[in-house]
């Protein structure tokens, strides 16, 4: 029986656990909206103690937002929240996870960036890694749900299920009051499934509560107590899981019964000749793989996660080298060919298959901009008449086809990238998981179109964990293990049970070959140094020591005390200027106003500073220089945050108005600089400036902050992934304004090196540390998308560009020369970094 009000468990154990106590959290009255579309209305939802309470509902329905309500990522626009028996005002995520609320979202909240243990450090409170060892804390927490993941790994570079996997373990360390899974089981393979059930049935005999959101009916039956149905942003029923039935529940879910979940199969005479062939195809983690496929039929590629099934789809896509044969309707089709005429649907649909930034019109359009117009030329109407009537033929619920993409639910983007796909008009159709986070109706829908694609003649080809989707859909299924066929299968023999055995009693090993295998056959250590953030250092200096050396062996007086001392004082200047605009990159951001303000600040400077002022004025000076270097962050950080500038707008903006203040100070060079306050801040050690060991040190404070202090991990998550950051609780607005202030204050001292250098107020002056600022960053080895750099690596490269600088000069070129080789150095850089970085991004092993 199902109705509006939530049902009386039966079940004794629950009832011992939750006694009398209130529910865990409640949640009534809800409602959202964003824009005109509402999201929530009036939704009540309440989870006990020892409780696992599914929630149910299509793509779009809702529950994604209602759970977001729950962990303060999402801000209600009426309604309340309590949670055992509090109301509570306001939530947050930081304030969720003090309340004991932890979820698992169905799209991770990780930081590709970072490292597994950097990833777990800001997400779990340190009290919570208890033990003398924080490490062997961190691995404990991801051997307990099943992640072989090594800590020290990039996250960005592990495979969709060990990234679950580790927001599953960030989750459980917290030893929530409340857990909350979103589509948990997506990415999983049977055996990661069973351990997670495990961990949930285990959290529940402890008395947590658990919120189960999924749409598999059969992980209903297995896990749970209780099931709420939304549906379009409405609630439709909460009821009893042993009082329902999987019919009325999906009734519930899309509105209408539903007949059948997959089509009919193919039934062919079984003498048609093949409209695919493929044969001997081998990759780097698959090896002879070789199989066909008639007209109307689905080929399955089952095995356990890992195993080469992504692999070798993508090789049949031409998105990675193969060798081997693919022919299609008689033809060999060539890997550029492949690339060109297929369509490929990726497991992982946000970073492989869409556009995030682009509208769905623009989405769905990118493959098929040859069919909208003649010569090159695309025809909105034509466009928009296309895209529309495949947007409506698959059902994908948008505001229009100019909405973003990132407005729409896991479910509808991922008929965006369907619908992209059938507008190319491929020649082949490879979808791997194409079913994953969506939901009962939407997957019949998707099995459907897959079919009838079939059925016109071109070859279609799924990858899938889930066996009982493949024993449904496909004709044909070949079994994978290790990247070796294991079994092929066809017609009746196409079952779960003997794909399943097939794959795990088989006893193939990994193939090793040579060749590109063989570069990246680095042992796991030496491939996490070459990825890391410090190889470009290591590079870096290698180059200074060689062109140091060579400039020596051309001309001695180059280490000379004089010379040595100039260049030190020039690195300074530059130095603390890159410094600064290093935090500015690595939030993803780029400060333009540097240079300028340096210049600025110099002006400033030359009104106290100067012969005869007192010592009050020159410690007033100082400390207006530093003020309004402050306020220029801070402006700077608010257009930014507030103002919704772009970090280029707003920063371009302060560097015009900062130049014309420059101007309006002083119209020509003037104000001489005391000779007490030069020789203060060019003071040496033998030929070393103290203010360079001051540099020096100020990079060893601000390298370790960056990787041990709050400050620099939030620096970090904000560049690497803004929205996973915010889930995360990181005040990412706060984190980028006073970046942005701490940019300022490093171009302030850079400044006062420069004033001691100039010796007079000059506002033509400092403008060009803008841009060189940025190439001693970028040489330094930060990413220019955020997320990755090293202080160290920046030193070191305003430490190139003044040796460059220097070189010139000693080896008798022009400055030109200088600008050439700066360029040069940067694409050098830029392909270096790259390479060495990407090593091992298609070396991770089948375990993952």
């Amino acid at each position: 029986m199902i109705n509006q009000t939530h049902e009386t468990r039966a079940d004794q154990t629950l009832q011992e656990v939750a006694g009398d106590a209130p529910p865990t959290l409640a949640l009534h009255g809800i409602f959202k909206s964003y824009a005109a579309v509402a999201a929530l209305t009036d939704v009540s939802f309440e989870v006990r103690p020892g409780e696992v309470h599914a929630l149910l509902g299509e793509n779009g329905a809702g529950k994604s937002t209602l759970m977001g309500v729950a962990a303060g990522t999402t801000t209600p626009d009426q309604g309340s929240i309590s949670v055992l028996g509090e109301t509570v005002d306001v939530l947050t995520p930081a304030r969720a996870t003090e309340l004991g609320i932890a979820i698992v979202h169905q799209h991770p909240a990780v930081l590709p960036d970072l490292t597994v243990a950097e990833n777990i450090a800001i997400a779990v409170p340190a009290r919570f890694l208890t033990g003398n060892d924080r490490r062997l804390a961190m691995r404990a927490l991801l051997d307990r749900v099943g992640c072989s993941a090594h800590l020290e790994d990039r996250v960005g570079l592990l495979s969709i299920a060990q990234k679950h996997l580790l927001e599953l373990a960030k989750a459980m360390a917290v030893r929530p009051r409340l857990l909350i899974l979103d589509e948990p089981t997506a990415p999983l393979g049977k055996e990661s499934v069973g351990l997670l059930f495990d961990l949930v049935r285990s959290a529940v005999a402890q008395g947590t509560a658990v919120v189960y959101i999924t749409h598999r009916l059969a992980e209903v039956r297995e896990l749970a107590d209780r099931v709420t149905v939304l549906r379009d942003g409405h609630q439709r029923g909460t009821a009893t899981v042993s009082e329902v039935t999987d019919e009325q529940l999906l009734a519930m879910i899309v509105g209408r019964q539903l007949e059948y979940t997959f089509p009919a199969k193919h039934e062919g005479s079984g003498d048609e000749q093949p409209v695919l062939t493929v044969e001997g195809l081998s990759g780097d983690r698959f090896s002879d793989v070789s199989f066909t496929a008639r007209r109307g039929e689905i080929i399955g590629v089952a095995g356990v996660v890992g195993n080469g099934q992504s692999d070798l789809l993508r090789a049949l896509a031409g998105l990675d080298g193969h060798s081997g044969s693919v022919i299609i309707d008689g033809t060999r089709l060539t890997h550029r060919q492949l690339l060109r005429n297929s369509a490929y649907l990726p497991a992982d649909r946000h970073h492989e298959g869409l556009m995030m930034s682009l509208s769905v019109r623009e989405n769905a359009a990118l493959s098929a901009l040859e069919r909208l117009g003649p010569a090159r030329f695309v025809s909105r109407r034509r466009e928009v008449e296309l895209v529309g009537a495949e947007v409506a033929g698959l059902a994908v619920k948008t505001a229009g086809l100019e909405a973003p993409v990132t407005s729409l639910s896991g479910g509808n983007q991922q008929k965006v990238v369907l619908a992209r796909s059938l507008l190319s008009k491929p020649s082949i159709l490879l979808a791997d998981e194409p079913t994953q986070g969506v939901d009962v109706g939407a997957r019949a829908e998707i099995y459907r179109i897959l079919r009838e694609v079939s059925d016109s003649g071109v070859p279609v080809i799924v990858a899938s964990s889930d066996a009982k989707e493949l024993e449904g859909l496909c004709d044909r299924v070949i079994v994978l293990s290790r990247g070796h066929v294991v079994a092929s299968l066809i017609d009746a023999e196409v079952t779960e049970e003997r794909m399943v055995r097939a794959a795990v009693e088989s006893t193939t090993h990994t193939r090793t070959t040579d060749g590109p295998a063989t570069r990246r056959g680095l042992s796991p250590r030496w491939r996490r140094k070459l990825e890391g953030d410090y190889a470009p250092v290591l590079i870096l200096a290698a180059v200074m020591l060689c062109l140091g050396a060579y400039i020596y062996s051309r001309n001695e007086r180059y280490l000379l005390p004089f010379n040595v001392t100039s260049v030190m004082l020039l690195v300074s200047a530059l130095g603390f200027v890159a410094l600064g605009q290093t935090v500015a990159l690595m939030t993803a951001g780029i400060d333009l106003s540097v240079g300028p303000l340096a210049g600025f600040l110099v002006v400033v400077g030359s009104f106290f500073l100067t012969e005869g002022d007192s010592g009050a004025a020159v410690i007033l000076g100082l400390v207006l220089m530093a003020a309004l270097a402050a306020l220029a962050g801070l402006v700077n950080g608010s257009l930014i945050r507030f103002g919704k500038f772009t970090p280029v707008a707003a920063t371009l903006a302060t560097y015009i108005g900062l130049q014309g203040f420059s101007f309006l100070l002083r119209d020509k060079p003037g104000g001489l600089i005391s000779r007490t306050a030069t020789d203060l801040i060019t003071t040496t050690v033998g030929p070393v400036p103290l203010v360079f060991v001051v540099l020096v040190a100020a990079t060893v404070v601000m390298e370790y902050l960056l990787r041990t202090g709050r400050w620099g991990l939030n620096i970090r998550a904000v560049g690497s992934d803004e929205d996973a950051a915010r889930r995360l609780g990181v005040r990412t607005t706060r984190t980028v304004v006073t970046g942005y202030v701490v940019v300022s204050l490093f171009t302030f001292l850079g400044a006062l090196v420069l004033l001691a250098q100039l010796g007079i107020g000059d506002p033509a002056q400092g403008v060009g540390y803008t841009l060189t600022s940025i190439t001693a960053v970028v040489l330094g080895g930060t990413s220019l998308l955020g997320g990755r750099g090293t202080f160290v690596g920046t030193l070191l490269g305003a430490g190139l560009i003044v040796q460059l600088l220097n070189a010139t000069t000693f080896l008798g070129l022009s400055q030109t020369w200088q600008y050439l080789f700066q360029g040069a150095l940067i694409v050098v850089a830029a392909i270096v970094y790259s390479q060495v970085r990407g090593t091992g991004r298609k070396a991770e092993g089948v375990a993952h």
